[in-house]
């Protein structure tokens, strides 16, 4: 039986998706850069690109001003160079955030939707061989809520069938896999820096990768499609001694995607606090699962190290349909409740406008559409918030 929680019990607070992780030092970051008047992309963006690198451990990363547009310069740099073509087909998890696929549509390529695990929120592997077709040419992976895809069973199927990997890790930073950082299992992983995410930069988002020519590729798509800030040595276009003709040479179909410095300068001095974040973040998702006592409750099961963009819950059993009761009562109560990101991405409208195909039933994907959300984590210890969300979780009754 589903009894109703009443959230006038005492229980009211303020839980949202996310903290606020700014300290002095990143107001000192912007203050600095007013104080220079260099407000457009520039020496701070390089230096943040260079120091995040370093941090995930790849070559070479593009700052964008967004998770969004690193997903978008990440799929137009790889038709640029060749290595998917229009028409190609992408495996990808039935369930992500809308920008995941968009870049796929936009640049002529075929969609073929994936379920999920039930379990993990990631794409189903064991679905995706038997998903696999002659025109079937990259994987487009995502580590939902910040957790790892198993990349061993993933990487064994890219290699067998000579498939692109491709990494959409924009929920994820921080996240390890066999000692390896999510986002650097591809040719291109792609995070977010947005409110709500690990860091904080305002808006703003990072593409990297370890191949010098796709590097190159986004840093003109990013930038109109010009040739300024290519560096001289270059593969994919061979520069010019005339600064004046290169200052206005295009080269590739290109964007304005480009960061501002100051959010770069506050990325800097997040990147310094990110092992503390997800070391808090780790710490809260095991109190939040040990306080977690009822069997209609399915909690996401971690792979690897997860980052802990938040914390699932999928009704199951005698909870099933609960979720608008479940949802009011949290919201009443202060906690900021959401959808797993987009649901069952094929029940979404927009869908008619992309070329696509599904794999099976998305029977997973429609259990998490119907009777799935999330909660947020933080980047402090939370456990008074978390008890108060699981007594009111716990009122609905087994």
């Amino acid at each position: 039986m589903v009894s109703q929680a009443c959230p006038r019990e005492g229980i009211m607070m303020n839980y949202g998706l996310s903290d606020d992780t700014w300290g002095p030092e990143e107001y000192q970051a912007i203050n600095d850069v007013i104080e220079s008047r260099q407000f457009t992309m520039g020496q701070k963006v390089k230096a943040y690109e260079e120091k995040f690198a370093l941090k995930v451990g790849s070559r070479h990363a593009v700052m964008v001003n967004s998770g969004s547009s690193a997903n978008l310069i990440a799929i137009a740099a790889l038709v640029l160079d060749g290595r998917l073509t229009k028409g190609d087909e992408v495996l990808v998890p039935a369930v992500s955030w809308s920008t995941t696929y968009s870049p796929l549509h936009q640049y002529g390529l075929t969609l073929k939707f994936i379920d999920v695990n039930i379990d993990t929120l990631n794409i189903d592997i064991s679905e995706m061989e038997r998903a696999i077709s002659p025109n079937t040419k990259a994987v487009f992976a995502v580590n939902i809520l910040g957790n790892p895809n198993d990349y061993d069973r993933i990487s064994l199927l890219c290699e067998k069938y000579g498939l692109l990997l491709i990494e959409d890790n924009c929920e994820a930073l921080g996240a390890i896999y066999n000692g390896k950082h999510t986002g650097t299992f591809g040719v291109i992983g792609t995070y977010s820096t947005f409110y709500s995410h690990h860091i904080c930069t305002m808006e703003g988002g990072v593409a990297v990768t370890d191949d010098d020519d796709l590097f190159h590729l986004m840093l003109s798509i990013r930038a109109h499609g010009w040739t300024r800030d290519i560096p001289s040595e270059s593969n994919i276009y061979q520069k010019g001694e005339n600064k004046f003709y290169e200052s206005f040479n295009f080269i590739t179909p290109g964007y304005n995607l480009r960061p501002l410095e100051m959010e770069a300068a506050i990325g800097i001095h997040q990147l310094d606090k990110l092992n503390t974040f997800i070391e808090n973040r780790q710490n809260n998702a095991r109190y939040f699962k040990s306080k977690i006592d009822n069997p209609n409750i399915l909690l996401q099961t971690e792979v690897g190290s997860s980052s802990w963009f938040g914390f699932s819950i999928v009704l199951t059993n005698n909870l099933r349909g609960a979720r608008e009761k479940i949802v009011q009562s949290l919201q009443q109560a202060g906690i900021d409740v959401r959808p797993i990101v987009a649901g069952n991405f094929t029940r979404n409208s927009v869908i008619k406008y992309f070329d696509y195909s599904i794999c099976g039933t998305l029977e997973n994907a429609d259990i998490i559409h119907e009777n799935g959300m999330f909660v947020g984590n933080h980047s402090i210890i939370i456990d008074e918030k978390i008890d108060q969300l699981v007594k009111l979780l716990n009122n609905f009754y087994k």
